[in-house]
Order: structure tokens, then sequence, then C-alpha cells
């Protein structure tokens, strides 16, 4: 099939620089869709979504457009909050044989990293610019990023148009340029000083005079587009063990970095059989260890059920429901705990992820909560985007993908175009926990809801509050009986804010959409923020699809803030 069938100067006329100007939308409901086809949904960048859907319309299936979104959303961003060279964990479901299939793309640690609790950085929230990092720029601080080479895995698994097509868009808009919203001059704004520091970074991402792009211009980025068109053609070990890996291993050693070309070459993606569990009368499928967020979502839902929340009013009519909620979300915490502080807050417990989801688990581990036992701890902010597809044949393909870093990275490196995340600067302890070279837990949630034999929804999370925003998502469909636009739409609480000396913790809610009477009766603090604050508020953000087994009805959800989007047909 030719390539030129997913490219943006064949849609519908005027229909790409639309969507361009959608990057500045920002949204106060849910983007919603229905047809009978197919669907693609994002929590960010519309037109990646669309660009996703016309690869649907091209003959590709639910992996390819899933795909090609995702590539899109890393080029409308200019590679701030994700890049083609951070991390992608991928559920997709096989319509012809009913299977479901996980792949780990997520952070490898580096081999000649034997002390990462000696990596500098992480954040100092008291001061205004704590999140642009503390510390000197290292290059210990990078790890190995698996998205390019999920992109590469996948497709040779079950993509079905050639693998250029999945790029076309994404060389397009960085060769022709992106709007600079709102979000991405914010970034440039926090990270100026930053991104002036290396040559080859300045020459990308700043202007010719060295100034910063604002909201409103146009952002070109040619070096980005020759590389991505070196992979279409070329296959990933461009990036994996062709020139550019040489030129990032160079430029991670200047900065005092660990990496070698070894790292970059020994990398592989790990396909497994998803984690599944009974929750009600559904069936979860997610993804298993070495991935971390699948275990925090089961457990969150069977604890919701221990608990009676799943029973009772929902947390937006009852203060007693909502402090059940917030307190069972935040018990994703424990993952970021060492083991002998685990068993110090629960002696005696069985806390293997085997142990974690089952019933038995939630019940005891409800009842130690219920009496006092919760280890809550503060984790620092990280940054990601998924994408939820369906095509025509029910194929479903499931992306959340995350560079793990605030805006570039205090480092800012840039290689050829593709930005290269400083992950490692607030992940040194649990770096210390896997042997180096090894892949690192990650929190991603995202995954296939079933019923009766049958996959029913598929959906992805991001953001610092993506497991809260996942486990009230899915308890609102399970458990409520909501449609999916108002499982989105329903009031949501984030994640909470964590004082750094003390440890204590206030809820965070968005501003106007909790009763007040409501929030006073749930007996913990908290604070309202606002709509364009939220980003940093640790709210959650959920996509999703699903289809009506019965009349084959297919609708597609996005997030109810910023410029996301749902299209189908």
């Amino acid at each position: 099939m030719s390539s030129n069938t997913v490219h943006p100067r064949d849609w519908p006329l005027a229909d790409y620089e639309a969507q361009l100007k959608l990057q500045h939308r920002i949204r106060s409901e849910a983007g919603y869709a229905k047809g009978t086809q197919g669907a693609v949904t994002v929590a960010y960048g519309s037109a990646a979504a669309r660009a996703g859907l016309e690869v649907l319309k091209s003959g590709g299936n639910a992996l390819d457009a899933a795909m090609s979104t995702a590539m899109m959303q890393i080029v409308l961003t200019a590679g701030a909050p994700i890049s083609f060279f951070g991390i992608q964990s991928l559920v997709y479901y096989e319509a012809k044989t009913g299977k479901v299939h996980c792949m780990n793309a997520e952070w490898n640690t580096v081999r000649g990293e034997t002390d990462p609790l000696t990596i500098p950085g992480g954040f100092d929230l008291a001061s205004p610019d704590g999140l642009k990092g503390k510390g000197p720029a290292s290059g210990r601080t990078a790890m190995v990023g698996g998205f390019m080479k999920g992109v590469g895995a996948a497709h040779e698994r079950f993509g079905k148009l050639p693998f250029k097509d999945l790029f076309v868009a994404s060389i397009h808009a960085a060769e022709t340029g992106v709007p600079v919203n709102y979000s991405t001059a914010m970034a440039y704004e926090m990270r100026a000083d930053d991104l002036a520091r290396l040559p080859e970074t300045r020459a990308t991402l700043l202007k010719p005079d060295g100034g910063i792009y604002q909201d409103g211009d146009t952002l070109k980025q040619p070096a980005l587009a020759a590389t991505l068109r070196a992979v279409a053609e070329q296959g990933t070990d461009h990036v994996y063990r062709g020139p550019w890996a040489q030129k990032l291993v160079d430029a991670v050693q200047a900065d005092g970095g660990r990496m070698t070309l070894e790292d970059l070459a020994a990398y592989e993606v790990i396909w497994s059989e998803p984690l599944v569990a009974k929750i009600g009368e559904y069936e979860l499928h997610t993804a298993p260890p070495p991935n971390g967020g699948g275990v925090a979502a089961v457990e969150a839902q069977l604890l919701s059920r221990a608990s009676g929340l799943a029973d009772g009013p929902h947390w937006t009519k009852s203060g007693e429901a909502l402090r059940r909620a917030v307190q069972i979300a935040q018990m994703v915490f424990l993952d970021y705990l060492p083991p002998e502080i685990q068993q110090a807050v629960y002696p005696g417990m069985d806390l293997s992820p085997q142990a974690r989801v089952t019933e038995a688990h939630a019940q005891a581990l409800w009842a130690r909560m219920e009496a006092g036992a919760m280890p809550f701890r503060f984790a620092g902010p990280k940054h990601s985007d998924d994408v939820v597809a369906i095509d025509s044949e029910g194929n479903i393909a499931a992306i959340t993908h995350s560079s793990n870093t605030v805006l570039w990275g205090k480092t800012c490196i840039n290689i050829d175009g593709i930005s290269i995340p400083d992950s490692g600067s607030f992940q040194q302890a649990m770096m210390a926990r896997v042997a180096p070279g090894e892949r690192l837990p990650a929190p991603t949630e995202t995954g296939v809801l079933f019923k009766d034999g049958q996959p029913l929804v598929g959906f992805a999370s991001m953001g610092s509050g993506l497991h809260h925003r996942t486990m009230q998502a899915l308890l609102n469909l399970t458990a409520f009986g909501m449609s999916l636009k108002d499982a989105v739409d329903t009031p949501d609480f984030f994640g909470c804010r964590m004082d750094p000396q003390t440890h204590e913790l206030t809820m965070q809610v968005p501003k106007g959409r909790f009763p007040r009477e409501v929030l006073e009766a749930s007996g913990l603090p908290y604070i309202e923020i606002d709509s364009d604050k939220a980003r940093f508020g640790s709210e959650g953000l959920w996509v999703a699809v699903r289809k009506d087994p019965v009349t084959g009805e297919i609708e597609a959800v996005s997030h109810n803030r910023n410029n996301s989007g749902a299209f189908a047909y």
C-alpha cells in the first residue's frame, strides 16, 4: 500500500490545519466519538488521534494507528513531556485469537551504573523553581528507553501496513512545523537556561537568535524529521546500533554518564501474557511484572470491594466514601517503599505481586489500613501520554508512553532531534532495587476490561495521578454502571500532595467540582486546583474505547481537560 494514503496532504481539505489549531484548545468535558469501523483516542494532541484515524481508514489496524498516533504526539510536544527515547507499555487484544498480549518496552538501567543512590538529582518543591531539578546536569541520569524498539517490535508482530507508513504523519509534521501552544510555551519558559546548555540542543529547540518559542509560534524540527525518516527506512537498529547510538553514548559520557553501546544493543522488549484478575462480574487484563502498575490497578479494585467502597454511595456524594477512595488510591506508593519498610508497616503480610492481586490479600490489607497502617510517601513528578485504538476487526491497542521526567529534563540532551530524558534523577531508590542493566518497574496502568468473556473496554492512563484516575474510571464503569463518557466527566480527585518534611498528605481536587459538604465530611485536609494548574496538581488522565458486543457500535472517549481528542468512523 502506498504511503501517500496516510499522508496529511491526502486528508479531506483543510482538516490537517484545522486539527493543528486544536492544539490550543482547552477542554471542559471529555471528547467523545461514535462509529462502527474504528476509533482512536488520546489524552493530549487531538491532531495525533486524527492521524491515527486516517491510518485506520487507509487499511491499517489498531496497532498501526496507535503507534502512528503516539509518534505524532511526541512531535506535537517538541519531545518535552514524552520522547522517542522514552518508554512505552502496550496491551494488545488480538481479535482473531481472542488473546491479550503485553509488551514491556520500559527503562533498562545502565550496566555500568553500580551505585545509583549517588546519582545526582531530585526536586525541591519548597522552591518556586523546584521542578527544574536539583544538583548539576548529569549523564548518569540517562537510562535506556524502549519506545522506538517497542514501535518496531510491536509492528513486526501485529502490524498490517508497511513499517514506513507509521512515520508519514510525524515526518510531515516535523518538517512543516507544529504550533507551540500554552503548554509547550510554559515548558520553554521553565527550561530556557537548560535548553541553552548544549550546542546541539540550542540548534534544535531554540530560535536562531537563541530565544525560546512562544505561544502561537510555529516550531519546525528538520533534524527530527531526518531521524524519523532514517528509522522508517532502516528500522530501529538506527537508534540502538547505528551512528545515532554512538552520538548518544558520546553525549551521555561527556556529561559523566556510564551508558555504553552495549547497553543500547542489548535492549529488547519483553512480551508476556497479561495479568488477569476477576473484578466483580468483570475481568481485568493488564500488564504483569516487571511492570508495577498492573498489580497496583488490580489491588485498588479489590480494595474498593473489600472496603465497601464499590457497594456504597459514590465518592462525589459521600465524605466517607471519598475518604476511603483517597486512602485506597494512595496505596499505590507501597511500590516505592523498600521491602524492609513494607514489612515494618505490615509485619507478616505477603506483599509479593502474586499475593496483592487476590481477594484475601485485599481483605487483610484493608483491615490493617482501617487500623491506621498506611505507608504514604512523596514521589517525584513525571509525564506521559496515552493512546487507545480499535479497528473494524475488533483488535484493541492500548499504549501508555512516557519520558518520566519534567519537560526535557535538566540535562536537555538532544540527539538528532530526539530528547534524552534524565529519568534517573528521581528514581535512584527504585534503580537500586534491580541489578545493573535490568528492567526498571514502571507504574503505567493500561489494559482491557472483559465481561462475559468478551473484550468491552480498552484503556490507558497517564500523569502523576494515573493510578488514581484509573481506579476511579474503572469503578465508575464496573461498580456504578456509568457510561464511558460519564466515567470520565464525573468529578475525580487527584493524587495527594505530601509535605516533604512532615510527610502529611493533602487531598487535591479540581476546583468547583466537588460539593463543599462532601469535601468537609471526608475529614481530610484538601485544596482545590484550577484547571490550568491541574497538570502539576497530580491529576490523572484516562482515555478509553468501548465496543458493544451485541450491536458492534464503537465509542471513544478522551480526557476532559487540555487538548485531548477522540475520533471514530
